[in-house]
């Protein structure tokens, strides 16, 4: 896997049905164009995007996440909805082995591939153009799945778990960390004030872009909860499901085996 080389795989749609893109309903054919529009114009702004949605915790949050991994050298890591990179270069310089980051969009996976080059982890990364439903990789092939803060933009979340075990080898683990629900009451009206008055008038003024915020806050509260997700990844065939609440539940770690 090693090297800086750029891999477009193919996307899949199965139009007909209808799924959410925030708070509201479009047909399973549109959302991947849409988030795909979302993303491409918060790119470049990415990192700035989570500091303001998680008020900067995000990179502690990250941190726990990438130790949850267990990076060593013999293992191998396929990062899903990768993006910028973060978890990629953390696992790397905690002594992980070969990364491959992948993404639906093009131009998340530039922004990564361009912090991979100042950072000195061209060599070690190797960069693809993945829809995580449907995975152009062979069966049991990588030790370590992540996908941090991507699951809650996928069509069909179903369809990511379930290819997540499929390339895991027997022994290797899946890992999720994503914005969930609150768990402490007293936290609901601030978080909640946050994520629906402040963020979508930040993303104005930082970024020019209400729109792409308020879509970002709502997919958060569109997404399964901690125990429907963790229902979710068995039903998928991962064992010895765990979840650990982070910050009073605004995010959690969610990990399964393949055995």
């Amino acid at each position: 896997m090693g090297g800086s080389r750029l891999y477009t795989g193919v996307m899949s749609d199965n139009p007909g049905t209808t799924v959410d893109f925030g708070f509201r309903t479009v047909g399973r054919a549109e959302k991947a164009g849409m988030v795909r529009e979302v993303f491409d114009s918060v790119a470049p702004r990415y990192d700035l995007m989570n500091d303001l949605m998680s008020l900067g915790i995000h990179r502690v949050w990250k941190q726990i996440f990438i130790g949850a991994l267990q990076p060593r050298p013999t293992h191998t890591l396929l990062d899903l909805a990768g993006g910028t990179g973060d978890i990629s270069f953390g696992w790397l310089k905690r002594g992980g082995g070969p990364v491959l980051l992948t993404d639906i969009n093009n131009a998340m996976l530039s922004v990564g591939r361009d912090r991979a080059l100042n950072r000195g982890f061209a060599n070690d990364i190797s960069f693809a153009v993945m829809d995580a439903e449907k995975l152009p990789l062979p069966d049991r092939c990588v030790d370590r799945v992540s996908m941090a803060f991507g699951l809650r933009n996928c069509t069909d979340k179903n369809a990511v778990l379930r290819e997540a075990r499929r390339v895991l080898k027997p022994g290797g683990r899946f890992l999720c960390l994503e914005f969930s629900h609150v768990t402490l009451s007293a936290l609901t009206p601030i978080y909640d004030a946050w994520s629906f008055k402040v963020l979508p008038r930040l993303g104005q003024m930082v970024a020019g872009d209400a729109d792409s915020y308020r879509y970002l806050a709502e997919s958060i509260r569109t997404f399964p909860d901690q125990e429907t997700l963790a229902g979710m990844m068995r039903d998928a065939g991962l064992s010895r499901v765990t979840v650990r609440n982070l910050t009073g539940g605004i995010a959690a770690i969610h990990a399964g085996w393949r055995l």
